[in-house]
């Protein structure tokens, strides 16, 4: 088995894996979402501080299965530099207790495989991955040849939707706060500029956007926020639509996955199922579940890792906060 642990940001999570099935032996996870929902967002430090405290707790119960491991995984890159390090710490001192080796992950390949947790994948696939962090377009060929054809030029759209709930004051995270709000408003009410539309370049912005929605909401009482929640999500979600539309030209999809923690936004999925209908792709999910950070993914690409041999020792792993695929 493989013990996976993944501290990126403010989820402390612990898995175990088996490796011969790909079977979810033991699967825990943290949210450190109360604490600091009162700033509005991550505090690194805080988050840092709760990671001290709820990995430790996690793991003890996982003492039953030690004698079973093989390895133990950890997320390395990218995430925030005080909180990846919690989770690097601990696989350290597990590796040199149970004489074990370490198999570094990278988060973004975590959550292109968290479709896969407790399956074979299914490859190649173009997978968007929207969440807190990040916005990309990733074709991914295999395990070993992934590659980024498109990202956020400034806000991701996860952290759009953070940024918007916490001008309205509604708490963190925003995702499923202005999701919630925007079922009662009025998709059309304000009448938000798509951003990049006359771009013939496939990237991503929501600073832009971002601001229009914090004009909108200064010059208007608390009774129009479902209006601004509702014309922001559908405008932030057709500037995505839009940049995919002009990708599939060339590149029409034959499997497509979105991914990440924005991911379970329902809205969005609808519309990447509108789009994919004439191209009669497949749409790839995560168990809404697994959309979020959690240790589960991080223990399914260990095991890609674990079968190709990619393993280290414990003096070889760097904490790469801005790391990409």
């Amino acid at each position: 088995m493989i013990l996976s642990i993944e501290s990126s940001c403010d989820d402390s999570s612990i898995a175990i894996t088996e490796i011969a099935t790909k079977k979810l032996i033991y699967h825990k996870k943290i949210s450190q979402e109360l604490e600091h929902s009162r700033y509005g967002g991550v505090v690194p430090e805080l988050a840092s501080r709760l990671h001290a405290e709820a990995l430790p707790a996690i793991l003890a119960e996982c003492e039953p299965w030690f004698g079973s491991l093989k390895a133990v995984a950890v997320t390395n890159e990218p995430g925030l530099g005080v909180t990846l390090i919690e989770g690097v710490i601990m696989a350290k001192a597990l590796s040199l207790s149970l004489s074990i080796p370490i198999i570094p992950v990278n988060h973004l390949k975590g959550h292109i495989y968290s479709l896969f947790i407790e399956k074979e994948a299914i490859l190649p696939v173009t997978v968007l991955l929207v969440s807190g962090g990040h916005t990309q377009l990733i074709e991914v060929e295999s395990f070993e040849s992934m590659r980024t054809v498109a990202t956020t030029m400034d806000d991701s759209y996860g952290e759009s939707f953070d940024k918007v709930a916490k001008m309205m004051a509604l708490g963190y995270p925003g995702g499923p706060l202005i999701e919630q709000l925007a079922l009662r408003g009025d998709p059309n009410a304000f009448a938000f500029t798509v951003p990049l539309w006359q771009s013939p370049k496939i990237a991503f912005s929501y600073s832009g956007l971002k601001n229009q929605v914090r004009l909108a909401v200064e010059a208007s009482d608390p009774s129009a926020y479902p209006d601004i929640a509702a014309a922001f999500q559908k405008t932030a979600t057709e500037h995505l639509i839009q940049k995919l539309k002009r990708y599939f030209k060339t590149n029409p999809p034959e499997r497509f996955a979105v991914v990440g923690g924005a991911s379970a936004n329902r809205y969005l999925r609808a519309e990447l199922e509108k789009i994919l209908a004439p191209h009669k792709a497949a749409l790839l999910l995560a168990e809404l579940k697994y959309c979020s950070d959690n240790a589960a993914m991080i223990g399914r690409v260990a095991i890609e890792h674990f079968l190709r041999g990619e393993v280290r020792s414990c003096r070889d792993i760097p904490v790469n906060p801005r790391c990409k695929l």
